[in-house]
């Protein structure tokens, strides 16, 4: 295909062959760990378990074992829950599990840790100096806590900016930060302020009935507040990890802390006035006219923003489809997740469960090699070695969507074999015919024809060129 000259006849297109039953998916590239990066992990997992062990203590000793116990119960019954929130929102491009882990570990044991003693230190001050305690609350706690759940996502968005598709990915990796800062704080109201309060005045019935009714306000009301405020920072984080100004890189991140900062600080002062007032409208005003709007706000922004981001793929992926590596079935095929689950059907229709492997993982890389396209356009590799880097991985996705392939191609007997020149189709139908056929304006979908992994065809940008793209050479993604 690729030595064809532009204006002659193609070669009669050669099906693909199969895969040995049974053979071995191939792999993604890896990256090495250099010796500077294996001592931050090692010492970033001993601070992450000297502060668990450090939470484990304090609560133990200030609640008792039983109340320990009530308490972490209860505090991770909605943790699955919100967990699940924020891998719907990364259904596209999955981050790697021990990246969401580290999250999650972070905030549950290093930013309470932190906060706790900060947050003790401080109410020990202000009661020296006659102030009322409550004022940690609303000066001291919404900046230690925020700035500690953030450190967590920034640690990754410094160490591996490359694992960052944008805000979705701040969105995720800064709430599972904060639901893992809220399950550990959880455990303090609940076994704490609940049952070990209610048990000791009135016996273990008022220490569970006090342990449900927190549950039901501070869970299933406001469950969300700490996961609200952290994402906040997120979206400050995703911006910059997908820019090249380096401006933006900082103001960004800032901004959203800020952010979030005043929105916990006001979250923490509406009670503290109602409580010195008396005055219960000021909560009802705070939370309908504030808190409400705020919450539905970011979760119709967070839905808009994962369709927004799953269409990255269409978006850059035509250039290789004018390459050749790639057809305009295969990216319309990645447009949606619906689209992207009627091909894993089709894959394991024809190829079985290494087809249905094999699916996913060329859906991953692919998805992979857009986000690393759009780098490229945004210019997000300002030294030459960081370019090199990013051509040399774009070479190993396209190698490996081509292996991925191989174990569903071909398979379908109601496709015709055919290959994609990077503007029309080669065909070759059941009774010997061979003809080329113009793309169509809509593709169909998920994949009805077989590509062979292609050469770059003259006259065609080579991957890694970096530049502008012409437009797709089909309309519109139709729903």
């Amino acid at each position: 295909m690729a030595d064809t000259p532009p204006g002659s006849p193609a070669p009669p297109p050669l099906a693909p062959a199969l895969p040995p039953s049974g053979g071995a998916l191939p792999r993604m590239p890896l990256r090495r760990l250099g010796w500077r990066r294996i001592l931050v992990l090692a010492g970033v997992a001993l601070l992450i378990a000297a502060c668990a062990v450090y939470m484990l203590f304090v609560l133990g000793s200030n609640l008792g074992l039983e109340a320990l116990l009530i308490g972490l119960v209860a505090a991770i019954l909605p943790v699955p829950v919100l967990v699940a929130c924020f891998l719907w929102l990364d259904r596209y491009e999955p981050e790697p599990l021990k990246y969401l882990i580290f999250c999650f570990a972070w905030g549950a044991f290093v930013s309470t840790a932190a906060s706790l003693t900060v947050n003790e230190t401080a109410a020990g001050l202000f009661k020296g100096l006659g102030l009322p305690q409550a004022l940690t609350g609303v000066l001291v706690a919404p900046f230690i806590e925020e700035l500690t759940k953030a450190l967590g996502p920034i640690l990754l968005l410094v160490f591996r900016r490359r694992e960052w598709s944008g805000i979705t990915d701040g969105l995720v990796y800064c709430g599972l930060s904060a639901v893992g800062f809220a399950m550990v704080e959880n455990i303090l109201y609940l076994g704490g302020y609940g049952y070990a309060t209610g048990a000791d005045q009135w016996g273990p019935a008022t220490g569970f009935r006090q342990v449900f009714a927190i549950f039901i306000t501070r869970i299933l009301l406001f469950g969300f507040a700490h996961p609200l405020f952290t994402s906040m920072t997120g979206v400050g984080l995703g911006i910059a990890a997908r820019t090249a100004d380096r401006r933006v890189r900082v103001l960004a991140p800032a901004a959203g802390l800020l952010l979030a900062m005043m929105l916990h600080g006001t979250w923490n002062l509406i009670p503290t006035l109602v409580q010195a007032t008396g005055e219960l409208v000021i909560f009802m005003y705070g939370m309908v006219a504030l808190m409400v709007p705020i919450f539905f706000g970011m979760v119709g922004f967070a839905v808009w923003l994962r369709a927004w981001e799953g269409r990255l793929t269409e978006r850059t992926l035509p250039d290789y489809v004018r390459a050749g590596w790639l057809s305009p079935p295969e990216v319309a095929a990645l447009g949606s997740l619906g689209r992207r689950h009627a091909a894993r059907v089709w894959a394991r229709r024809v190829g079985g469960d290494a087809g249905l492997r094999a699916m996913r993982g060329y859906q991953f890389a692919a998805t992979r090699l857009a986000l690393l396209r759009d780098g490229m356009r945004r210019g997000l590799d300002r030294k030459a070695a960081d370019r090199e880097r990013t051509v040399r991985e774009e070479r190993e996705l396209l190698e490996a969507i081509a292996a991925y392939r191989g174990f569903f191609v071909g398979r379908d007997p109601q496709a015709p074999v055919g290959v994609w020149d990077g503007q029309r189709y080669h065909l070759r139908f059941p009774d010997g015919s061979q003809r080329a056929v113009d793309a169509p304006d809509s593709p169909v979908v998920p994949i009805p024809v077989v590509l062979a992994p292609p050469p770059l065809p003259a006259g065609h940008p080579p991957p890694g060129w970096y530049g502008p793209s012409p437009a797709a050479p089909w309309g519109p993604r139709q729903p």
